[in-house]
């Protein structure tokens, strides 16, 4: 709980507070608050989010082949606190959500700060939700009850979208908050996509949460309305599948990453920080969720086309010949050659390709300048090179952040794109980094972190004219 920044206990507490108020109403005996439909919506609500602890439907982490573990989505039985909207008041429609938010599990930890925001984030929504139908019920000349102005179709969908559309916007903004705050996001990038993202599977969830409230509203009652959920288990077992798929994804990766860091051993764990630092990179330039998988999955495999360079080039303690050199650049063309059949690795394709290429034109393997090298390329590249200044190798210390930052302003506009320089920038103030010991050192514990001595000092090879340090050891293909 330690890591948790100060502002984000603040909007937890804040959120906690609203939550609070918006539920509180309920307890008061003048509200005449319906404790049976609201004991038996949370308990249901509980049960659905609740079904992978027990064997017989699966786990609240999906197993996967290899001993992996997928999520089940917190919102997919979102049609429950839906219903709850238009069938209860907001205040007891804020208590439904309390019960199933706290006992659902959580993958990452701390997680009773998790819980306890989930629930009330939740309940605000809940509540918001069951505001809005209420007024437009009203509105329209009928009581309180979201379904009494309108209770048949196609007018009742008035009040249900109305409905799910302010629980939609409720967590969006709650969720940009959390954001900024939890993860010190920039307020400009925040909110940024969520919004569109969260609106069609809202609308999907308010129209399963329409058909429950009719059904509770029928001669059949409540055991018609738990027919609407069939779909939404299996909506959670496609999920499921996802996230399989998701996962053998990663296993392909770590893979190939293996396989590189294994052949050399120079540069073991390069491949890790540069997706890292691709991540920063992109998250500063305000990229969307999905972008930012692909862009870390470019950093951590850019350098997989080594695999077709000869050790022995690899491993070479000394400068290379200008025969060695050419062999060492063919390795983005490797790289994309190896990956082109891959599918989900989308535009990290281009930037395993291109990320040695340069902004004015002399990089390789293509000479291409400017916009004509893929974005993705330009951010790997920035990522690239300040990693290997900030490593310390076997043959020369780490430079230290601030160096390696002023040797990549320097370049910036000419080797690098100053855009992407600048995001790193930002990103380092705001997150920091954690340099890294790369070098195949175990040989001798007593020396990790020190570069060996050497018997007879070899002497550098001279970077070409305005190229820094890290992005010459970069462009011989080593990334040393």
């Amino acid at each position: 709980m330690a890591g948790i920044p100060v502002g984000a206990w603040a909007y937890l507490a804040g959120a906690v507070l609203c939550a609070s108020a918006c539920a509180l109403p309920a307890l008061d005996p003048a509200a005449e608050t319906p404790w049976g439909a609201v004991a038996l919506l949370a308990a249901l609500y509980a049960f659905c989010e609740w079904p992978a602890r027990w064997s017989a439907t699966g786990r609240a982490t999906w197993r996967v082949p290899g001993g992996s573990s997928v999520p089940v989505s917190a919102g997919s039985f979102f049609p429950v606190l839906l219903a709850a909207a238009l069938l209860l008041p907001p205040a007891a429609a804020a208590l439904v959500a309390v019960p199933g938010a706290l006992a659902a599990p959580v993958e990452q930890r701390p997680a009773a700060p998790r819980r306890i925001w989930r629930a009330a984030r939740l309940a605000i929504a809940a509540w918001a939700a069951a505001w809005a139908a209420a007024r437009t019920s009203v509105a329209f000349g009928g009581g309180p009850d979201a379904l009494a102005a309108a209770p048949g179709f196609p007018y009742v969908l008035l009040p249900a979208s109305v409905s799910t559309l302010a629980f939609c916007l409720v967590l969006t903004a709650l969720d940009g908050g959390i954001l900024a705050t939890a993860e010190r996001l920039p307020l400009r990038s925040a909110w940024r996509g969520l919004l569109p993202r969260s609106l069609a599977p809202h609308a999907v969830h308010g129209l399963a949460g329409l058909m429950m409230a009719v059904l509770w509203r029928s001669p059949y009652g409540w055991p018609a309305a738990l027919f609407v959920l069939l779909p939404m288990y299996v909506s959670c077992w496609m999920f499921a599948q996802v996230h399989r798929e998701r996962a053998a994804h990663q296993a392909t990766i770590r893979a190939l990453v293996q396989a590189v860091d294994i052949k050399d051993t120079y540069t073991r764990g390069h491949s890790e920080r540069v997706g890292h630092a691709s991540v920063l990179i992109a998250r500063e330039l305000g990229m969307d969720e999905a972008r930012l998988e692909v862009i870390r999955f470019a950093g951590i495999l850019h350098d997989v086309g080594k695999l077709g360079v000869p050790t022995r080039v690899l491993r070479k303690d000394g400068p290379l010949t200008p025969e060695e050199r050419r062999v060492i650049e063919l390795h983005p063309e490797y790289g994309h050659e190896m990956v082109r059949g891959i599918g989900f690795l989308g535009e990290a394709r281009a930037a395993i390709l291109h990320h040695h290429e340069r902004m004015d034109g002399s990089g390789y393997p293509y000479g291409l300048s400017g916009r004509q090298i893929p974005e993705f390329a330009r951010v790997v590249a920035v990522a690239d090179a300040f990693d290997a200044m900030t490593s310390t190798r076997s043959y020369r210390r780490a430079r230290p952040i601030a160096t390696a930052l002023a040797e990549l302003e320097r370049c910036a506009g000419t080797q690098f794109d100053p855009r992407m320089v600048r995001a790193l920038v930002r990103a380092l103030e705001r997150h920091g980094w954690e340099p890294a010991v790369t070098a195949d050192d175990s040989r001798d514990p007593a020396r990790r972190n020190v570069p060996p001595p050497r018997d007879r000092p070899r002497p550098p090879e001279p970077p070409p004219p305005g190229t820094s340090e890290g992005a010459a050891d970069t462009s011989r293909g080593r990334a040393r």
